[in-house]
């Protein structure tokens, strides 16, 4: 019964908040990172997306306005991660905060000596522990282009990440997924980035990702959506293990099945 009642609120929802035929198109076309989608892909993506601007309060801040487009340009890129997971992964969370730009938040920390720090922090995108998702405009449209950069995506890491109740870049794991399989593939290559930032060496991922391991798995979300295939080329077996996870292989769909 259950299961029957909630198909029914999900077709009620999708006919009451049906996305716009010509808009749907353009966003689609807008970002290069959803090219490659089947007719399949594509609708079950415009599904979860469609669930998403109904369920999500979208808040703009600091006299931001939000129209349908850009509130569809953040909804589908922060849908694409779970294309073959299901919108309940993001049940536990109801807010999306928009500010025009980069924002600040102030910081505080007591010190081994009981000393208070404070400081300000100037960020792109937050995420809160089961509370809202603060992104920066500016930010989200220089993502989506395949270059490597999307705050959507790294933040709906994040939330992912906490699911099991700590951010930590050890999401929850399908059944038959070994956690120390994947455990030690994570901590490997975080331990390879923070190895080549000790020799000054460039690294082939934002040096951003060393802050710590749920850093690291969120920025690695981005190349996965981004840029797979040099996410494949430069740490194939982390490629491998989010392939597992999101059950989906986007390196294959973008460059047609190669």
């Amino acid at each position: 019964m259950f299961r029957v009642l909630h198909r029914l609120r999900e077709t009620r929802i999708l006919r009451q908040h049906r996305i716009d035929d010509g808009l749907w198109a353009a966003t689609l076309g807008l970002l290069p990172i959803l090219n490659g989608l089947s007719a399949t892909e594509s609708d079950r993506l415009r599904h979860l997306t469609t669930l998403f601007l109904a369920r999500k309060r979208f808040e703009p801040a600091l006299g931001m306005e939000l129209d349908p487009g850009m509130r569809l340009r953040i909804a589908v890129q922060a849908c694409l991660p779970i294309l073959y997971l299901g919108s309940e992964w993001y049940d536990d969370w109801r807010t999306v905060i928009v500010y025009p730009g980069e924002f600040i938040r102030p910081r505080s920390e007591v010190d081994a000596a009981g000393v208070m720090h404070e400081w300000s922090e100037v960020l792109r995108g937050e995420s809160w522990d089961r509370g809202p998702v603060v992104l920066s405009w500016s930010d989200v449209e220089a993502s989506g282009y395949g270059e490597g950069y999307n705050v959507v995506i790294h933040e709906m890491a994040h939330k992912l990440d906490g699911l099991n109740g700590q951010v930590d870049g050890f999401p929850p794991l399908h059944p038959g997924m070994p956690i120390p399989d994947w455990t030690q593939t994570f901590r490997s290559a975080f331990e390879a980035l923070e190895a080549t930032l000790a020799r000054n060496e460039v690294p082939a991922i934002d040096p951003y990702a060393a802050e710590s391991p749920a850093e690291f798995f969120a920025v690695i979300n981005e190349y996965f959506f981004e840029t797979p295939e040099r996410l494949r080329a430069d740490h194939p077996a982390v490629y491998d293990k989010l392939v597992e996870f999101y059950r989906q292989d986007p390196a294959v769909r973008l460059t047609g099945g190669v």
